[in-house]
């Protein structure tokens, strides 16, 4: 094992520049697709190793639950372990697998929370009958995902939008549910509790999956200006969405000067994205999209080289 063991806990870091990079040279399709995955291996990566490394290290300390024989001199002679850093491992692990699971219940009860908010209320006429209208005065909307999904807007929201802007409105969030964004949000939310290396991967996901749904909506309107329009418009009024976590049009926070917003609109009144899923080699973003897969493909068998290592000590030493 030795300390290649170590390796996919820090291999995250050559997947940032892609993050940082992909929104200009990759379509949003591709981006969010790409670093949802190097995200989702790396984070699995790196669980495993904590786990590996828990258990070698922790195998000797009186009143573990492992075997007797995985503490044999013959085992520590073959794995390098230090308790110390044995034990630390299983707390992170432990506090990793916390963190998981706190995220996906607050995920699952806000989200149980605004359908049973909504179970009462008639679909308003449009696409399937997805479209859920809030008497609110408060300017909001959000993809509500589900079996059916929904598309919750506010009356504050619809009334602070011209005819055409509430097209591209409505047309933006259909795509994140048609294309079930939220599974893309809620994984890499999980690889960066995970690891929060991956963190850049989390915020440049939540980008690409806007801009994804954004030239969905300009080519169901049919002019990018109007689905620009609309979202600088829901930016300047609207507040946060009643259900963080959700894919949401626009927020207060997100039309600073250097957010999100801005960039959407420049990207929106710009030319098509080209439709390509990998940048071209010789250009910045495909030197960091090659870094990032090699990150990825070490991180993988890092962790493969280890696991495989250490059961095959394991099954030696261990009675049938």
């Amino acid at each position: 094992m030795g300390f290649f063991v170590f390796l996919p806990l820090v291999l995250p870091l050559t997947a940032v520049p892609i993050a940082r990079l992909t929104e200009q040279h990759l379509h949003p399709r591709g981006a969010a697709r790409l670093m949802t995955v190097i995200s989702a291996v790396m984070a699995v990566c790196s669980v495993l190793c904590l786990g590996l490394i828990g258990v070698v290290g922790t195998a000797q300390i009186p009143g573990n639950p492992l075997p007797d024989s995985w503490s044999d001199p013959e085992v520590r002679a073959a794995l390098p372990y230090h308790e110390t850093v044995g034990t630390a491992a299983m707390w992170l692990l432990a506090l990793v697998l916390l963190a998981c699971a706190r995220t996906v219940v607050r995920h699952l009860r806000v989200r149980n929370r605004a359908r049973r908010a909504l179970s009462g209320l008639p679909a308003e006429p449009g696409e399937s009958g997805d479209l859920a209208v809030l008497p609110d005065h408060s300017p909001y909307a959000y993809a509500l995902p589900g079996s059916p999904g929904r598309v919750v807007v506010s009356t504050g929201m619809l009334a602070g939008l011209a005819a055409d802007e509430r097209e591209a409105l409505l047309a933006h969030e259909r795509a994140h549910l048609r294309h079930r964004h939220h599974r893309y949000l809620l994984t890499t939310q999980l690889a960066a509790c995970v690891n929060p290396f991956l963190r850049p991967l989390q915020h440049a996901v939540a980008f690409s999956a806007e801009r994804w749904a954004d030239e969905e909506s300009a080519q169901a309107v049919g002019d990018r200006r109007i689905t620009a329009r609309a979202v600088a418009r829901a930016a300047l009024v609207s507040h946060a969405a009643p259900a963080p976590g959700f894919a949401a049009f626009a927020t207060p926070t997100a039309a600073a000067a250097a957010g999100p917003v801005p960039r959407r609109v420049a990207a929106l009144l710009g030319p098509v994205p080209t439709s390509r899923n990998w940048p071209p080699a010789k250009t910045p973003a495909g030197l960091a999209a090659m870094v990032a897969a090699i990150g990825t493909a070490v991180s993988a068998l890092c962790a493969l080289n280890a696991a495989v290592a250490l059961l095959v000590v394991l099954k030696a030493v261990t009675p049938l």
